[in-house]
C-alpha cells in the first residue's frame, strides 16, 4: 500500500511540474506574438513610431516609407535628372518570338491516279527536285486504261458505221456509248490530249505519262520502277514554295495582344542584315501544357527561297494596343509590391506617387491608375530621389510645401533669398552659432518670421552609429537676420533644412549640406 501511495505522490508532482512548464511556454509565445502584431505596419503602435505620417500607415510590408523632396535647380543638374511627360497616344508593342519554317499547306498538291496499274518508267527520280507545271513524272500501264481504251475506239467505230441508219434511236445509241467511254476516261484524269490522239491514231497506247499537275518542289516521291500503283497511292508530293509558313509559339500571357492579320518581320541568321515581312495568319485555339505556349501560324512571301522548311527564325509580331495613357519606362521604380513615379510639381518639388501599369509597349508603361495626361514625371536618377526620399522620411525631416506648390508660392521660391553662415566657420563637433539672413527679390529685409534649422544625419550601421537629428530655433536679429545657438553631435557631412514660416504659413524652405569638423 505504501509504494502504491508513493507512485502516486511522484505522479501528482511530475504532472504538476509538466503543466507549470507548459503555462510558461505558453506565456511566452503570447508575448511573442504581441511583439510581432504590434510591429506589423498596420498597427497602431507601428503607425505611432513612424516619425512621418505621409503612408506609413498604408505602406507594404518591408516597403521604405517615401515623402516628397524639393531639389535645387543646381543639385538636379548636378545628378542628371531629366523629365517626361504623361501623354495619351497609340501605342504598339513587338512580341519577339521564335518559330520554324513550314510547307504552306494550301499550296501543297499530292500526284496520284484514279486506276490500277504499274509503273514503267521514272523522271522525277529525286526528292527537292524542281518540277515544273505539265513536266512528265513517270509512265504507267493500266490494264483498266487499255481496255477503256479500246471500248472507246469501238464505240467510235460503231458509231461511224450506224450514223447513216434510219433506225431510230440506232445512231443516239452508239453516240452515248462512245461519249460514256470518254467521259470514262477524263475521269481517271486522263489528259484531253491523250484521248485527241486516240482518235487521230486509232491506237492503244501501251504505257501513258503523268504529267505535273503543279510547279514546285518535290517533298515526298514514292514513284519507282516496277511499282504496282492503286488509286490511293500517294507518288508525289509537290509544295510551291514561293510562299512558306513560319510556325512560332506565344506564351499564352500574350495571346490577347495578337490577332489575326498583325504584321510581323522576320530575320534568320543565315542572311543577315535582311528582313521578310509577313502577316499573322491563324491562332491554333490550343495551349501546350508543358510549355504554357500557344502555336501562331505565320505567312511570308518567299522570294528567291531563302526560307527552306525546317530553318529556325526569329520573329516579331508587330502589335497594336490602340490609344492609352502611357509614360516612358525609365520613370518606373520597380519595387516588386508597388509602382512609384516621382512627379514634377515645378521648382524642384518632387511627389512620390503610387501608380497602376499595364503592359509595357516598347519604352513606354500604359498607365492605368495614378496619372493624368501632361503631368511630368523624372526619368532619370529616379533611384537618388528615391535614396533622397527615403532618408527624409526616416529622419522625418520633410517639410510640406506651401499652398499653390508649382505655381507663384512654391517653396525655395526666386522671390525669397536664404543664406546661411556659422560661427565659428566651418562649424564644428560641440556648441555653435548659426545665422539666418532673409531678404525678398528687392533685397529688402524679412522680418517677423520664425526660423528654425534642422540638421540630420543618417545611420551608420557600419560604424554603430544611429541617426542623429538637432533643431536649432533662431531669434530675430533685425534687419532680417536670426540667431540662434545649437549642439552638433558630431563631425561629418550634415544634411540642412532651413525653415521660415510667417503667419503660419512657410514662406522660404532651403535644402543643403555642411560639413563639420571634429571626430564622431
Amino acid at each position: 500500500m505504501r509504494n502504491y501511495r508513493n507512485a502516486f505522490a511522484l505522479a501528482l508532482v511530475g504532472n504538476i511540474a509538466l503543466i507549470g512548464i507548459l503555462s510558461g511556454l505558453w506565456w511566452r509565445s503570447a508575448q511573442h506574438k504581441k511583439t510581432e502584431a504590434a510591429m506589423q505596419p498596420g498597427s497602431d503602435e507601428m503607425t505611432k513610431s513612424t516619425p512621418n505620417g505621409w503612408e506609413s500607415a498604408a505602406m507594404a510590408p518591408h516597403e521604405a516609407a517615401l515623402v516628397p523632396v524639393q531639389l535645387s535647380p543646381e543639385r538636379m543638374q548636378s545628378i542628371g535628372v531629366r523629365m517626361g511627360r504623361v501623354e495619351s497616344k497609340v501605342v504598339g508593342d513587338e512580341i519577339r518570338v521564335t518559330g520554324n519554317v513550314a510547307v504552306d499547306e494550301t499550296r501543297l498538291s499530292y500526284v496520284q491516279v484514279r486506276y490500277s496499274g504499274y509503273i514503267q518508267k521514272v523522271f522525277a527520280d529525286a526528292t527537292y527536285q524542281y518540277l515544273r507545271k505539265d513536266q512528265p513524272l513517270f509512265t504507267i500501264y493500266s490494264p483498266e486504261l487499255a481496255a477503256t481504251e479500246r471500248e472507246y475506239l469501238v464505240a467510235k467505230q460503231n458509231q461511224q458505221r450506224v450514223a447513216g441508219s434510219t433506225v431510230p434511236r440506232v445512231s443516239e445509241g452508239a453516240a452515248s456509248l462512245l461519249e460514256a467511254a470518254a467521259e470514262r476516261l477524263r475521269q481517271w484524269g486522263v489528259p484531253q490530249k491523250e484521248i485527241a490522239r486516240l482518235e487521230s491514231t486509232g491506237q492503244v497506247q501501251q504505257e501513258l505519262t503523268v504529267e505535273s499537275p503543279v510547279s514546285g518542289y518535290i517533298t515526298e516521291r514514292n514513284a519507282l520502277p516496277n511499282l504496282t500503283v492503286q488509286p490511293e497511292t500517294r507518288l508525289y508530293s509537290v509544295a510551291d514554295l514561293s510562299t512558306v509558313w513560319v510556325l512560332a509559339d506565344v506564351f499564352q500571357t500574350d495571346m490577347r495582344r495578337i490577332k489575326t492579320g498583325d504584321r510581323a518581320t522576320l530575320t534568320v541568321d543565315t542572311y543577315p542584315g535582311r528582313t521578310f515581312e509577313g502577316r499573322v495568319n491563324f491562332i491554333y485555339p490550343q495551349v501546350d501544357m508543358m510549355t504554357r505556349t500557344t502555336r501562331v501560324r505565320l505567312v511570308f512571301p518567299n522570294p528567291g527561297l531563302k526560307l527552306i522548311p525546317g530553318m529556325f527564325v526569329n520573329a516579331t509580331l508587330k502589335v497594336s494596343a490602340g490609344k492609352h495613357l502611357v509614360i516612358p519606362a525609365t520613370g518606373v521604380l520597380q519595387s516588386g509590391t508597388r509602382q512609384v513615379v516621382f512627379v514634377n510639381r515645378g521648382d524642384g518639388y518632387l511627389e512620390p506617387r503610387e501608380v497602376e501599369l499595364g503592359a509595357r509597349a516598347g519604352d513606354d508603361f500604359i498607365v492605368t491608375k495614378g496619372l493624368k495626361e501632361g503631368e511630368q514625371i523624372v526619368t532619370s536618377a529616379n533611384f537618388l530621389i528615391d535614396s533622397e526620399s527615403q532618408l527624409q522620411a526616416a529622419l522625418g525631416s520633410f517639410v510640406p510645401p506651401p499652398p499653390g506648390v508649382g505655381g507663384a508660392g512654391a517653396m525655395n521660391a526666386p522671390q525669397t533669398n536664404i543664406e546661411l553662415s556659422t560661427d565659428p566657420s566651418p562649424p564644428h563637433k560641440g556648441t555653435n552659432t548659426f545665422r539666418v539672413k532673409l531678404m525678398d527679390a528687392n533685397g529688402g529685409a524679412i522680418a517677423g518670421a520664425e526660423v528654425s534649422v534642422t540638421f540630420s544625419m543618417p545611420a551608420m550601421p557600419a560604424m554603430g552609429m544611429a541617426a542623429m537629428r538637432t533643431q536649432v530655433p533662431l531669434a530675430e536679429k533685425g534687419s532680417g537676420l536670426y540667431e540662434g545657438a545649437g549642439q552638433m553631435e558630431s563631425g561629418g557631412t550634415w544634411q540642412v533644412t532651413i525653415l521660415a514660416k510667417k503667419n503660419g504659413q512657410t514662406i522660404a524652405s532651403k535644402q543643403l549640406s555642411v560639413n563639420a569638423t571634429g571626430g564622431m
